[in-house]
């Protein structure tokens, strides 16, 4: 009788044919520690975590109670040199099909550097929990070597973004045999933060969203960053809806932008800036902003110590969206980011089709735009207290 086996990565039971982790996505050519299976093909590898009973089926239930069993993807934490991030499959999913990482590195002048990549799979593909994954890795390695080395921040975001949309088209292309026998490419969103020298650069592709939520948030206005690739944008842009029209419509989440061998055309968004006060950075999916999706609305859920306690304020945002229903996979990076006290002017590089034929990323008056010799277009935002209604 064939030995079942586990997954190396995150001991999801495995079938002896199976070549990957459906769980993970990782690949299981390493996975040669076997496990006796129990003779009615139940796993007593460890008690159910919900009523204790030692039965459990091969798929991770507990016959007992029905209950599934926890896997080392379904809620994570991590935080490196004061830059956090968490992931929580949630209430409503079986599986976490976010991934995300944080890291921090050094310029060449040596000067730190923090990151944050996130991706949200997109549930409709092939093994989109694969798919997040393999962008998160292909990313976040490709930014640190190219910080390492001294390249410039958005030249390295944009690379970034190709590598990990490369990354994941090449996953159709594998071989895999897909669970349920979907017809799509595995596919995901994308946003990723880098913190470096003074500067931020965030880059996107997808409804994944980054969010600037100041510390002093009388005198300064927080704001999203990000403009999402999705049917409720579109229509916003176009003037055919106002925005609280479009996201009530069920057709609101309907991404047309995203990483994998089916996306037509990849249009990576990046924008920099230089914070001129301190504060937070929040990069996150859907799961989270679903359930607070104005900077405002969702800067009131920020703890006031987030610049201090990031890991300790991403625990907070996603135990506020479980509470809330828990709908979807939820995970949040925060960035502290401390200024220069001189600082006093913050400047926000667009490109030029990002800041046409798309809704306004602000509503603080104080914005002026402008369009330099370069022809790089740029808001300015002078210090100034906001005009809230």
């Amino acid at each position: 009788m064939p030995q079942q086996t586990v997954c190396p990565s995150c001991a999801e039971p495995l079938d002896p044919e199976d070549d990957y982790c459906g769980a993970c996505g990782v690949g299981v050519t390493d996975a040669t520690a076997p496990v006796p299976a129990a003779s009615d093909g139940a796993s007593a590898a460890v008690p159910c975590v919900h009523c204790g009973a030692a039965e459990l089926t091969a798929d991770g239930y507990c016959e007992s109670c029905g209950g599934v069993q926890p896997r080392p993807r379904d809620h994570q934490e991590r935080e490196v040199e004061g830059v956090a991030g968490v992931t929580d499959r949630g209430l409503r999913h079986h599986r976490n099909e976010d991934a995300f990482t944080v890291a921090a590195t050094r310029l060449p002048s040596g000067e730190p550097v923090a990151l944050a990549v996130v991706c949200d799979g997109v549930s409709s593909s092939a093994r989109p929990d694969e798919a997040s994954e393999t962008a998160v890795r292909a990313a976040s390695a490709h930014l640190l070597a190219a910080l390492e080395r001294g390249q410039r921040p958005d030249q390295a975001m944009r690379e970034a973004i190709g590598e990990a949309a490369k990354a994941v088209s090449e996953l159709a292309k594998d071989g895999v045999r897909t669970p349920g026998g979907s017809l799509n490419a595995p596919a995901c969103t994308y946003v990723s933060a880098v913190s470096a020298a003074g500067l931020v650069t965030i880059g996107w592709v997808g409804d994944t969203r980054a969010y600037w939520i100041p510390d002093d948030r009388e005198s300064a206005v927080p704001y999203r960053l990000t403009e999402d690739d999705s049917w409720a944008a579109r229509v916003v842009a176009i003037g055919l809806m106002d925005e609280a029209e479009a996201y009530a419509d069920p057709r609101a989440h309907a991404i047309t932008g995203w990483l994998g061998a089916d996306a037509e055309d990849l249009e990576p968004h990046t924008v920099s800036f230089t914070p001129h006060v301190p504060g937070v950075l929040l990069v996150c999916t859907d799961g989270l902003w679903n359930y607070a999706e104005a900077a405002a609305d969702l800067a009131e859920r920020v703890r006031p110590d987030a610049r201090t306690e990031p890991l300790a304020a991403a625990r907070n945002l996603v135990e506020f969206a479980v509470a809330a229903g828990g709908h979807d996979n939820i995970t949040v990076a925060v960035l502290p980011i401390s200024p220069p006290p001189e600082s006093s002017l913050q400047t926000v590089p667009l490109q030029a089709g990002a800041a046409t034929g798309a809704a306004p990323l602000h509503s603080d008056p104080t914005i002026q735009l402008q369009r330099p010799a370069d022809q790089t277009l740029q808001l300015q935002l002078q210090l100034q207290p906001a005009d809230r209604a």
